[in-house]
């Protein structure tokens, strides 16, 4: 039994959580199979499955081996059938992670027509608004909005976000609209701050004839949110003034919801790039997943 056979045994014994019943799926004996696992704990120097009477369960070391197993296997898969007349079905994981906004206004609803052309494909989407570490937890790509800083990963640039300044229509009608920048010195700015603790600068625009070079107005505001989600929910409660990306907030202009203002004075554009691990051969799964998420950001990004 060859090292790939013994991958695909401890696999069918995870996903099945039973020992006999992969024998029988595989048509192996049930020796063949504790035997399997038992050289690959070996070999890897850690217990990879709690056994008792009742269950069978990967412990924290073989969840991890777990993911990568599969990651494995399908980049194997792949490898083997490339030259084969005809594409393969893509097959296998990805894990993704993008910004709450983009995966609940862009990319959720157009996934079921992309994984209705993969079937193979089992997508993990995470949605969050902080920094994961895309290496130690074992993320095949992220999608990042806001500058970049050094990295060793691989950034492929889309295009750039513009920004909206805008509140909703109860805080204009107690507050007034500013025409100006002096007049935000009587408004209420909600603060986004994904650390929470810190000292927001204050409303963000960008100088007549400097191009995307960041000036600061300082700004009252009694609430501080650490979350794309609570900001805009802030802002529809009329609590205060925000300044967020367009393709999230174009509804909610479009009904009336929240009004633009002051659109002479926006924030410099947010590049909007998928990062990835700095890797000579891609998966094609990656490659494809990639291509498509590229395509279905552009009608809302700009040059």
């Amino acid at each position: 039994m060859d090292q790939l056979d013994a991958l695909r045994i401890f696999l069918r014994v995870a996903d099945m959580a039973s020992f006999t019943q992969a024998a029988q799926s595989l048509g192996l004996p049930k020796a063949s199979i504790s035997m399997a696992v038992q050289r690959l704990e070996t070999q890897l120097g850690t217990r990879l499955l709690h056994r008792t009477t009742r269950r069978v369960q990967m412990t924290p070391d073989g969840q991890t081996f777990y993911d990568r197993s599969k990651d494995l296997l399908a980049d194997i898969e792949e490898l083997q059938g490339m030259f084969k007349q005809g594409a393969l079905q893509l097959q296998g994981r990805l894990r993704v992670d993008m910004p709450l906004g983009v995966a609940r206004a862009i990319v959720i609803p157009q996934l079921p027509a992309f994984m209705q052309t993969h079937p193979g494909l089992q997508i993990e989407l995470s949605s969050t608004d902080r920094r994961i570490d895309l290496v130690r937890e074992g993320f095949d790509c992220v999608l990042r909005v806001g500058p970049l800083g050094d990295s060793s990963l691989v950034a492929r640039p889309l295009g750039r976000y513009r920004m909206i300044n805008c509140a909703s229509p109860a805080y204009f009608a107690a507050f007034g609209m500013p025409q100006t920048l002096d007049d935000l010195s009587r408004h209420r700015l909600i603060h986004y701050a994904s650390a929470l603790g810190g000292n927001p600068p204050g409303f963000e625009y960008t100088a007549s004839g400097q191009d995307d070079t960041a000036q600061f107005v300082a700004m009252a505001g009694a609430l501080t949110v650490n979350n794309s989600d609570a900001y805009q929910a802030a802002c529809l409660a009329g609590l205060g003034l925000i300044q967020v990306p367009e393709p999230g907030i174009k509804p909610l202009l479009a009904s009336g919801a929240l009004v633009e203002v002051l659109p002479q004075f926006r924030a410099a554009p947010m590049p909007v790039s998928i990062l990835y691990g700095n890797r000579r051969n891609v998966s094609r799964r990656l490659q494809v997943f990639m291509n498509w998420l590229g395509e279905i950001m552009q009608p809302h990004l700009q040059g």
